[in-house]
């Protein structure tokens, strides 16, 4: 079983509607959570990002990746 991607991302950021499109053109199914809707999550983001409000996060399994491609 794959691991399930959890995806944090906000309507203004140009990055975390890179990386969506990226995620749904090679058809790869994420949970997002946008930041804007769900504001009680930033805690969880800075937590997984060591203290910063950047997006997107993306967390799969284990593995956390911040801003897009190494951008943001």
């Amino acid at each position: 079983m794959e691991d399930s991607i959890t995806l944090y991302t906000h309507p203004d950021c140009t990055y975390s509607d890179a990386l969506k499109s990226e995620l749904q053109d090679l058809a790869i199914d994420f949970e997002e959570f946008d930041l804007a809707l769900n504001p009680e999550l930033w805690d969880k983001v800075e937590e997984l990002t060591g203290g910063e409000r950047i997006t997107p996060v993306m967390v799969t399994g284990e593995n956390v990746e911040v801003g897009f491609h190494g951008v943001g």
